[in-house]
């Protein structure tokens, strides 16, 4: 069986939304789903959803990992409360607008 973590980006343009989405892959296996914007160097997430028979298994911890190989910056828009811890393990940054922020810069 494979277990290759992947990602499958799906563009605004493919799906007819507002939204870019990203498919969370463990072989052939979807495990999650975030729902972003995708810009040059930036990428925005509006939500990261770990299907429930995977939660645990750090794959939305995987998922911004991945985005941080692949872009300059990430912000997590309108962070619940109880997901802040999260995004501060993951070295985010509260900005002025109550957004979460990493930059590599």
């Amino acid at each position: 069986m494979n277990n290759e973590f992947h990602i499958d980006f799906l563009s605004r343009e493919e799906q007819h939304s507002d939204f870019d989405w990203a498919n969370i892959n463990v072989g052939d296996k979807r495990v999650g789903k975030a729902r972003c914007k995708i810009g040059r160097n930036r990428l925005v997430i509006y939500s990261i959803n770990v299907f429930p028979e995977f939660e645990g298994n750090g794959y939305g911890k995987r998922f911004v990992e991945e985005g941080k190989k692949h872009f300059d910056i990430i912000v997590a828009d309108r962070v619940r409360f109880t997901a802040i811890g999260f995004w501060e393990k993951m070295g985010f940054k509260k900005s002025a607008d109550g957004n979460w922020i990493y930059s590599k810069y």
